[in-house]
């Protein structure tokens, strides 16, 4: 029964019911896995059930409340990532779901281009779509303000993160969007928290091709932007990251949904470091202090040129695993990496470790085109969500021919002692055979 009083003209009590009550369903796009993945348990953290996939969208018609999807368009240009859009979107029935794009919160890919041809597409189809987007993740250190994105409170533009990887000139979010020919408008954090921040998102979506760009610093913010985008317009477009995704997630009325069960198994964890970002490279480290690991490094030249000693390797890590022991494998980064390599470097890894795919007991990865690269090759075709272990960090079970535990997190995401607390989540999950 709703108690929660409803106040306004006809149209906005319309809205504010279905705003109160509704259980919302949602298709989220995201341009690499472990985005896909951490957006989609923001949603479903609630109870609701959420499943990742990838690969064939023609065969995607998952019935689960969360469905995202990753479509792999990190590395490619703008109008392939924007092709790759605008095919996904065109295969997936429009109605009956809110729609999420996902975008890397320090704008890495083509997230301009892909939010063009997302809101071109929905538009051609349904006849409107209101894009509103707030790229901060706060939990992560990831802050919006005059339309610019801080990381830990420097300027995007300053930080590392920038530096190894970057579309666009620079990173104020009216410009990068008009880039794809979007045309938007900022939001200030002052009128983020004002009491017309309802009527000024309405007032843009009434223009009709306008994006609202929305400042936040806090959770409380991001809550503020979703629940008065969802009374402002109908067609509302979530465009952010994780962040935007949790703060929607609070405004459901959510089920329980049963704990996921698996049978207990006796092999090891198998830890997989394929990110190049520092704050992996320092967890990758700190877990093989412990001592509860076999710690393999991989350079990059083994990965692209030597099969037998691949081999070798391969078949330690299995025997390893094949005991009950955990393997932690990471892909070396000699001062000055080739970003262009990364795609030969994973598949290179996927098909070494394939070998041990009977043998694993429990999955952990870091970096999205690492986890698309392995778990495609392990005969995997989606992830069903059980949890969010912390900030952008998903648990959950492979589906396909490989059903194990698995966590995923982006490679900039967590501090140095992130492994070590995957690894024994894994490993209680693994032994229990349960999630709860």
């Amino acid at each position: 029964m709703l108690t929660t009083p409803v106040y306004g003209s006809r149209k906005d009590r319309i809205i504010q019911v279905l705003f109160l009550t509704m259980t919302r369903r949602w298709l989220i796009l995201a341009d690499d896995l472990t985005g896909a993945a951490d957006c989609a348990i923001a949603l479903g953290g609630r109870g609701l059930a959420a499943v990742v996939t990838w690969g064939d969208i023609e065969n995607v018609r998952s019935q689960e409340p969360i469905l995202a999807y990753d479509t792999a368009s990190r590395s490619l240009s703008a109008d392939a990532a924007a092709a790759r859009h605008r095919e996904v979107l065109a295969s997936q029935p429009v109605s009956g779901r809110f729609f999420f794009k996902k975008i890397d919160s320090t704008l890495r890919g083509q997230p301009a281009a892909e939010i063009a041809a997302t809101l071109d597409c929905l538009r051609s189809r349904s006849g409107s779509a209101f894009g509103v987007l707030s790229a901060a993740f706060p939990a992560a250190g990831r802050t919006t303000r005059n339309g610019r994105i801080l990381v830990n409170g420097r300027a995007l533009e300053e930080t590392d993160l920038w530096r190894r990887d970057h579309t666009y000139p620079k990173a104020d979010l009216v410009n990068v969007l008009a880039t794809a020919g979007i045309c938007s408008k900022k939001v200030l954090l002052a009128a983020v928290r004002s009491s017309q921040l309802k009527s000024i998102l309405a007032g843009l979506a009434d223009e009709g091709k306008t994006v609202a760009v929305c400042d936040a610093e806090t959770e409380d913010d991001l809550r503020l932007i979703a629940k008065a985008a969802l009374q402002a317009s109908p067609a509302s477009v979530f465009i952010g990251s994780s962040g935007l995704a949790h703060a929607l997630a609070c405004l459901d009325v959510s089920k329980i949904v049963e704990p996921l069960r698996i049978p207990a198994s006796k092999y090891g964890i198998l830890t997989v470091v394929g990110s190049l970002a520092e704050a992996s490279g320092a967890a990758a480290r700190r877990l093989n202090e412990t001592g509860t690991v076999a710690y393999f490094p991989i350079e990059p030249e083994i990965l692209r040129k030597n099969g037998a000693e691949r081999a070798a390797v391969a078949v330690t890590i299995k025997e390893r695993l094949a005991g009950g022991g955990d393997v932690l494998v990471k892909i070396m980064n000699n001062g000055s990496p080739d970003m262009s390599l990364g795609p030969e470097l994973v598949t290179s890894l996927a098909d070494t470790l394939e070998i041990t795919v009977p043998v694993i007991g429990a999955f952990a990865i870091t970096g999205g085109e690492t986890a698309a690269a392995l778990l495609s090759r392990f005969g995997v075709i989606g992830i069903r969500l059980a949890e969010e272990m912390e900030p952008g960090v998903p648990l959950g079970l492979t589906l396909g021919s490989l059903s194990v535990p698995i966590a995923t997190k982006a490679g900039a995401f967590g501090d140095e002692y992130s492994l070590i607390r995957i690894n024994e989540r894994l490993r209680a999950v693994r032994t229990r055979g349960s999630f709860i």
